[in-house]
């Protein structure tokens, strides 16, 4: 008698074949060594990234700061982690907001045939605006009423996640949206709509599961896509303020000094660059891993 076998997951398939892509596995090892560093480091390091210290001004790298300190002698290394959360923070909370926003306008138009002309047609003009100026003009006009309304830190917060946010979310818009237009002609949704299925629920169970794949890549690489656009708008000096340290705002602070100090300057954009590799190197894991053409291969 033939003893049944278990049924195998298909995500143990994914997980083997993201495995085999070593550099996928070395962007996830790095970046969650850096999430684990931002996140937990501030609670075990015992200086405090705002203390400030004359007589510790442009100190270089030692125990006690193993990445010197800046002009008012805080400490580097507290300000690069306190950084890392905002920072880390700002890209995983717009990414989501971009993922909701091109999910749901791709699903629409690739499933509604009479919504599909007028969402693509309000895609392709928010890829044809320049992005870095409407940006200015949105943190502009946007910057003081939210700061009034919700103070400066949680106000420039949200004005900085939904600027990148509304500005982000096309490209996994036309992702799913060419996903839907294959799946919707698919035998399993026209065999649930000839039994009368409404379409919301044809879309939640049948065609969302299907498009995950996409948009979960979309997703690491909007995490970087993010992280660099708000390192660029503090690096204008348009982001968060001095006394609230970003990744970008202590570049933009240690640019003027790279000469006499330019660790300042080298240390955030050094973890800037880490992070933006190694989600690059994990979103081109997970593209193999998910296509079921390369799986097993």
């Amino acid at each position: 008698m033939a003893v049944p076998v278990a049924a195998r997951s298909q995500w143990w398939d994914v997980w083997d074949q993201f495995r085999t892509h070593k550099g996928a596995l070395f962007g996830a090892a790095v970046f969650l060594g850096i999430c684990l560093m931002v996140i937990v480091g501030p609670m075990l390091w015992p200086l405090d990234p705002t203390a400030t210290n004359m007589r510790a001004r442009y100190e270089p790298i030692s125990w006690a700061h193993p990445m010197g300190t800046d002009r008012l002698g805080r400490d580097t290394f507290a300000r690069v982690m306190a950084g890392g959360r905002i920072s880390l923070g700002v890209g995983m909370t717009a990414m989501l907001l971009s993922l909701v926003l091109g999910t749901l306008i791709g699903m629409m138009a690739g499933y509604f045939k009479r919504l599909d002309g007028p969402l693509m047609r309000f895609t392709d003009l928010f890829l044809a605006l320049p992005l870095l100026p409407l940006l200015l003009v949105m943190v502009i006009l946007f910057r003081e009423p939210l700061a009034a309304r919700f103070g400066i830190e949680t106000g420039i917060f949200i004005l900085v996640v939904s600027a990148i946010g509304v500005t982000s979310w096309m490209q996994t818009a036309r992702i799913v949206r060419g996903d839907v237009l294959t799946l919707k002609e698919r035998e399993f949704v026209l065999a649930a709509r000839s039994i009368g299925t409404p379409s919301g629920r044809i879309i939640a169970r049948h065609i969302l599961p299907n498009v995950l794949s996409p948009v979960m890549v979309s997703a690491t690489l909007g995490i970087a896509t993010a992280i660099i656009t708000e390192s660029t708008l503090s690096f204008l000096g348009l982001g968060f303020p001095p006394d609230f340290p970003t990744w970008g705002r202590l570049l933009f602070d240690g640019v003027p000094l790279l000469e006499r100090n330019p660790g300042l300057a080298v240390w955030p954009g050094l973890f800037i660059s880490l992070v933006v590799l190694s989600i690059n190197y994990v979103g081109d894991g997970l593209r193999d891993a998910l296509d079921p053409r390369i799986r097993g291969r």
